[in-house]
């Protein structure tokens, strides 16, 4: 948190990667290890409650990783020590034999000293966290697993759209995916103001863009709609209300509200959106900003079945 009351997000994650062969991978930066890709080694820890998490588990079932890369899902809530693992019976991942990702992260560096985040890859043999370095987790997926996709996979990553693509993310992450934080935990009234604004500024964009197009960068799926669909799949439901990003609901915007229902019909997407599980993590975790942890009813969540509308 800034003097100004503007929330800031530590981006500091363990930087290692997977590569094919361990190699120095295709695209991006190498400031930690490197690891191969070896199918059945490591396990995804990714809880569908977490925005950031979700995007992993959506890219890992388009690209038809299961079999290869393995899932554990933690709960709704989360202590001050880490996420925990209390859906599996006994509290106990079945795989990693830990109640929380935690003993994960410390298995490796005893003395870890940010937060301990979903998603993470954990190397199953060791028991060891390797990365938590959430868009370098999704953009490996495709690029260095890419032996291991499914024969129909989609092309997340168009080559002749990469550059443009990376600059829609990147406005999509600033303005929306952490624009609706800065809007919730801003802690004095002109930071709030300002995050409103930028964020709406944001979202009339992109409404403007799919008007115009299905899909933010054209006819076709790729990474770009992952990453903005966490947070539509989240905005009316937890959002606009609790995070006061209220000047109209998903719902009230034509163009991102038949795109976002479109994208729910995608079996990786509306799949791994638990609407529960959403809700109770942040009106329960987030005490600050809801002290009495009272998780609403609302909204319906049939409203998600209607037709898109568009073709």
């Amino acid at each position: 948190m800034s003097s100004a009351g503007e929330f800031k997000r530590d981006a500091s994650y363990i930087s290692d990667r997977i590569t094919r062969d361990g190699r120095r991978p295709e695209h991006g930066p190498v400031d930690g290890e490197l690891w191969p890709v070896a199918p059945g080694r490591y396990r995804l820890v990714a809880a569908k409650a977490c925005p950031w998490a979700t995007r992993a588990i959506i890219v890992r079932q388009l690209l038809g990783l299961e079999d290869v890369i393995s899932l554990g899902t933690p709960g709704p809530v989360h202590d001050e020590r880490s996420w925990t693992f209390e859906l599996d019976p006994g509290g106990v991942d079945p795989v990693l034999g830990i109640e929380r990702i935690q003993q994960a992260y410390f298995k490796r560096f005893p003395d870890y000293p940010r937060g301990i985040t979903v998603p993470a890859i954990v190397d199953v043999p060791s028991g060891g966290v390797v990365t938590n370095d959430f868009p370098w987790i999704t953009h490996d997926f495709f690029f260095e697993w890419r032996d291991h996709h499914r024969a129909d996979a989609p092309d997340l990553w168009p080559a002749d759209l990469r550059e443009e693509m990376e600059e829609v993310m990147q406005r999509v992450y600033t303005e929306v995916n952490n624009g609706v934080y800065r809007c919730g935990f801003a802690s004095s009234q002109e930071a709030y103001d300002a995050a409103y604004d930028r964020l709406w500024t944001a979202l009339d964009w992109l409404e403007d863009r799919l008007a115009t197009r299905r899909y933010l960068m054209g006819d076709a799926l790729t990474e770009a709609d992952v990453r903005l669909w966490t947070t539509l799949a989240r905005f009316d439901a937890v959002y606009h209300g609790h995070f006061k990003c209220n000047r109209q609901k998903l719902t009230e915007m034509p163009h991102l509200w038949s795109y976002a229902r479109e994208l729910y019909a995608v079996p990786a997407f509306g799949d791994n959106t638990d609407f529960e599980q959403i809700k109770t993590h942040y009106y329960v975790v987030h005490q600050t900003v809801n002290p009495t942890q009272i998780v609403p009813k609302g909204p319906d969540p049939t409203v998600w079945l209607e037709p898109h509308g568009r073709g």
